[in-house]
């Protein structure tokens, strides 16, 4: 039951995770406009990873695309990568996961095959965690460096109007999905261990007959073989000398016969 409990728990937080990497790529708040210096104005502006906004103070919204891909920032294009890379793992993870739940049962699976696939799927998960973090977090790297340095050009006086960029919404529910994909996917891996069948400790041994045939008897009958049985040591002095009666004179022979 246990097994059971923390297959399902995984592939829930890992679908929870998935999503969650689906939505925050898709967001167009990756970074938003800092109001610090100027709360009051009437445009703001915020970007995604596939298009720029701008908001004005009326309430309407224009969005424009990126029109190139050679143009943009090749840190930008490793995000987009890494994003996607995460989502078709997590996807491809999540197909694994369905038929490797041990509730669901498709024909004649053993067990083993379940323990296969729940394990291949929480690999995925786990990949798929790592890449959405390093994504969001090498973006957010990105917008840290580019508010300081616009910061150090507005009080150089170098620039008299700079706009600087700070986290979006996007970059928190980015680093909330990839952690729940890890989480998730670390569950498979441990639900894997509980479908690998025990292996048995003895090992079945093959016994070969023994040369002699022995014929059992029922009855309070002792056991006969085909060989005549050997005649027990007896203990004494007296059982040598009736043996040596029984077999005759023995002659042993004496020093001088190898002379």
């Amino acid at each position: 039951m246990s097994t059971t409990i923390c297959q399902v728990m995984g592939f829930l937080v890992s679908s929870l995770g998935v999503a969650g990497c689906i939505v925050s790529t898709a967001m167009d708040s990756w970074s938003t406009q800092d109001l610090y210096d100027n709360p009051v104005t009437a445009v703001f502006q915020y970007q995604g990873l596939w298009r720029s906004c701008v908001r004005q103070s009326s309430g309407f919204t224009e969005c424009r695309p990126y029109f190139t891909i050679l143009g943009l920032p090749a840190m930008f294009q490793a995000v987009r990568a890494l994003m996607i890379v995460g989502i078709v793992l997590g996807i491809l993870g999540l197909l694994v996961c369905i038929f490797a739940l041990k509730c669901i049962r498709i024909g004649t699976m053993e067990d083993s095959a379940k323990a296969n696939m729940t394990l291949t799927s929480g690999i995925m998960f786990i990949i798929a965690g790592l890449c959405a973090i390093t994504g969001v977090s090498v973006f957010a790297n990105m917008l840290v460096t580019n508010f300081w340095m616009s910061t150090a050009n507005m009080y150089q006086g170098m620039q008299n109007v700079q706009n600087r960029y700070t986290f979006g919404s996007a970059l928190f529910v980015g680093w909330v999905a990839g952690g729940l994909a890890l989480v998730g996917g670390i569950l498979m891996c441990l639900a894997c261990r509980g479908l690998i069948p025990e292996e048995t400790r003895y090992k079945a041994v093959s016994y070969n007959a023994s040369g002699r045939n022995i014929s059992y008897r029922t009855g309070p009958y002792k056991v006969a073989s085909g060989y005549e049985p050997e005649t027990k040591a007896r203990k004494g002095a007296g059982y040598e000398e009736a043996a040596r009666s029984e077999d005759g004179r023995r002659s042993y022979p004496s020093k001088y016969d190898y002379v």
